[in-house]
């Protein structure tokens, strides 16, 4: 169990840096093939239409801050709820978002792999750089 912990950390800490370094072609290390997301910019289902929805919405240099991840396993399956502060470092204006994940993973053979990303938008702050 410690160890599911330590690698479901690890992989929403691979999510961020898949989103900051734009990592698209690597989606397979932190996805399932038949993954969700429900973002502020869309939903997306399946890796392919996944992968589309993230390089849209992340054309402007990003940093993502994800804390407190809050795990609870279950089996084969774990839900994940933690903190997100995203930066949009746009050219002209920054814009500021807090954020909560609400994340599922699968364990594959692979090792865990994220099912379902579920973000819910908090507060917004938008400022001129």
């Amino acid at each position: 169990m410690r160890d599911d912990r330590h690698e479901l950390t690890d992989l929403v800490t691979r999510l961020g840096l898949w989103l900051d370094e734009h990592r698209f072609d690597e989606a397979r290390t932190v996805f399932t093939e038949d993954a969700e997301a429900r973002t502020p910019g869309g939903t997306a289902r399946g890796l392919d239409a996944l992968v589309r929805q993230a390089s849209r919405n992340h054309g402007v240099p990003t940093q993502h801050f994800i804390t407190n991840p809050l795990i609870e396993i279950d089996g084969e399956e774990a839900t994940i709820r933690a903190n997100l502060l995203v930066v949009f470092a746009g050219e002209g204006e920054r814009r500021v978002l807090g954020e909560r994940y609400d994340l599922r993973a699968r364990r594959t053979a692979a090792g865990w792999r994220l099912s379902r990303v579920g973000v819910r938008p908090i507060w917004d702050g938008l400022q001129a750089a």
